[in-house]
């Protein structure tokens, strides 16, 4: 019956263009995946990657998974976190976004973390990504993924958006507002995908809005998309906010190959058609929704508390930068908490009575007399910024041994802490002596 109503209602949007949208429904599924542009550039991405791929013209990052028997989520590069597994036109948005490094980045419904690790990579290490998920059991992957792709200035929250607009007023240039929807779009996956009650979620979109407004600075750009097709959240929604909030202007994006909104499908607002759309039988992808907004400037100011350093029990932790690491960008604002030591973005507001999951990147903690350096540290690491490796071919049987958890043999390495690689690639540390590792992968991330 779903199903039904839902034929019913495309037929009278789409009028001619109904039967080759249900034939494009019907083929496979597009899969994808995304490098990571922190760890390596496309040029040696594509020299070592064993998979058949085909670029996405949308996101130079992107590619199409050309063989579908492929299993790139087994293979060690996912977890040395060189590429992220991402549906295609699921890229747009942040495309749209044009990301720059330095911004102050904003994901207010981030989880899994598919469109905040292509922000980071975009961000290059340079400013701000505040990644938000208002469930907690999605945030843990959320910040999973985050760390696997080695992102140094990043903060996971999990708060109501009400709660960060309190914290960051008129605070961030660039916000992705990548809204709960009824999936309509993902309609190809399972018609289980998506639900009918539209209101339900044109009410959440609205007061996920009306929140995400109060922390857009003076001239910051917003991208809000969906993955449905109703004209209710898409549109309709568009169009109440230019109209709630007169200091927006819907922008042009410019990305080819989408279609143009349809004011008509709302009863008006010309400017409605900037907005864009992906349909499956226009682009090799599924159906996503994106509009760009842009804030007038009227030259408000806000101050921010910063956040207050911890600077405590740091020298053990310096000790092990001089010993393995000597790198200055692991020694800039460096931060103590209960003896968890952190990397803090900078320009990071104070965050108190806020719950975060990740709070820049965790470097490890101090334990009596020791630092004990952390998996989210080796996954920003390489065989050329650590002074003892184990380089291990992607070939090599003792990489999945080591992804399970189990002691390896190994030869020719230094004794004690010592960067597991992958290529070159960090996966992790352990321990070498007598010829056997210890190994100190992350338990919760071990290869099933």
């Amino acid at each position: 019956m779903k199903k039904q109503l839902f034929y019913e209602r495309m037929k009278m949007l789409l009028d001619n263009e109904f039967d080759e949208f249900i034939k494009a429904l019907e083929t496979n599924l597009n899969k994808g995946i995304r490098l990571n542009s922190l760890k390596i550039n496309r040029e040696n991405f594509k020299k070592i990657i064993p998979f058949e791929l085909e670029d996405v013209a949308w996101c130079n990052e992107g590619f199409f998974l050309e063989n579908m028997q492929e299993r790139p989520s087994k293979h060690p590069y996912y977890y040395a976190g060189l590429y992220y597994l991402q549906e295609p036109s699921a890229m747009i948005p942040v495309e749209a976004l044009d990301i720059k490094p330095g911004d102050k980045v904003l994901d207010i419904s981030a989880a899994p973390g598919g469109k905040s690790t292509q922000i980071a990579a975009k961000l290059n290490g340079e400013g701000i990504l505040v990644s938000n998920d208002i469930n907690p059991k999605r945030t843990i992957a959320l910040n999973k993924n985050i760390s696997i792709f080695g992102v140094k200035n990043s903060v996971v929250t999990n708060q109501r958006p009400d709660t960060l607009a309190n914290i960051f007023p008129r605070y961030f240039n660039k916000v992705l507002v990548d809204a709960p929807c009824s999936g309509e779009g993902l309609i190809k996956k399972d018609i289980k995908n998506f639900e009918d009650d539209h209101e339900k979620y044109v009410n959440m979109q609205k007061q996920i809005l009306t929140s995400v407004h109060e922390m857009i600075a003076d001239g910051g750009e917003m991208v809000y998309s969906t993955c449905t097709f109703n004209p209710q959240e898409n549109e309709g929604i568009i169009k109440w906010f230019i109209n709630t909030f007169k200091e927006y202007e819907v922008i042009d994006i410019n990305i080819d190959n989408l279609d143009h909104g349809r004011p008509e499908w709302i009863d008006g607002d010309n400017s409605i058609q900037k907005v864009r759309r992906a349909w499956p039988h226009k682009i090799r992808g599924e159906g996503h929704f994106i509009a760009k907004l842009k804030k007038m400037q009227n030259n408000k100011v806000t101050n921010f508390n910063k956040f207050k350093k911890n600077n405590i029990r740091l020298d053990k932790y310096y000790d092990f930068v001089e010993e393995f690491l000597a790198n200055d960008v692991y020694q800039k604002n460096v931060h103590n908490i209960n003896d968890n030591i952190f990397l803090i973005p900078e320009e990071l507001v104070d965050l108190k009575n806020i719950k975060t999951m990740s709070l820049g990147l965790r470097l490890g903690e101090i334990k009596g007399n020791k630092f004990i350096p952390s998996q989210e540290l080796a996954m920003t690491l390489n065989k050329n910024n650590f002074s003892n490796i184990i380089d291990l071919s992607s070939e090599d049987m003792r990489v999945i041994k080591y992804l399970k958890g189990e002691t390896i043999e190994i030869e020719n390495c230094n004794k004690g802490l010592n960067l597991v690689c992958v290529d070159g690639f960090g996966l992790g540390f352990g321990k070498a002596n007598d010829g056997m590792l210890k190994n100190l992968y992350r338990k919760q991330w071990r290869m099933l």
